[in-house]
């Protein structure tokens, strides 16, 4: 059975099986986690990057790719590239910012992973508006856990700040 935790913490430092990295879709780092996670890992991550995006192109986003994890404490990251939330087309991104969890999940499991932790995809730069990205994440992992109860021992949550935090928190009591 798949337990679920949030904590409030740095990505970059866990020791888990997979991190997940809300990429961009070049998947050569940016601001926030993504470049946090690709100055942390080193160039190996980048060197992978580049031949996964020179041989089937950018990453589209809701969609994810895995990696080898360079110099982290995990064995992978799984990069997946969150919608850029206008507001326009609500219901689009939330189907959008779900595939990129369970996108990652499917990636997971495929690779023998059984610890997963999961960044705020989305509600920085991209602004998918935290409360409701919060239960978009909450919701595609439950449904996803759910249809594979023995496929992933363990997803965590990793919150950046107290507000994230406090979504999750609230969410999974």
């Amino acid at each position: 059975m798949t337990r679920v935790r949030v904590v409030r913490g740095d990505i970059t430092t866990f020791e888990v099986d997979a991190i997940v990295n809300a990429a961009n879709s070049s998947l050569m780092g940016g601001g926030g986690v993504d470049g946090a996670i690709h100055r942390a890992g080193g160039s190996s991550i980048v060197a992978e990057c580049r031949e996964i995006v020179a041989e089937h192109g950018e990453c589209a986003p809701g969609d994810a790719v895995i990696t080898g994890a360079g110099l982290l404490p995990s064995r992978f990251v799984i990069h997946t590239v969150g919608p850029v939330w206008t507001g326009t087309r609500p219901d689009d991104d939330d189907v959008t910012l779900a595939s990129c969890y369970t996108t990652s999940l499917d990636l997971a499991a495929a690779n023998g992973v059984g610890t997963i932790a999961f960044p705020n995809i989305g509600t920085g730069v991209y602004r998918f508006p935290k409360a409701r990205a919060t239960g978009v994440a909450i919701g595609a992992v439950s449904e996803w856990v759910a249809a594979r109860p023995d496929a992933i021992d363990k997803v965590t949550f990793v919150c950046f700040d107290d507000e994230n935090l406090r979504q999750y928190e609230s969410r999974l009591s």
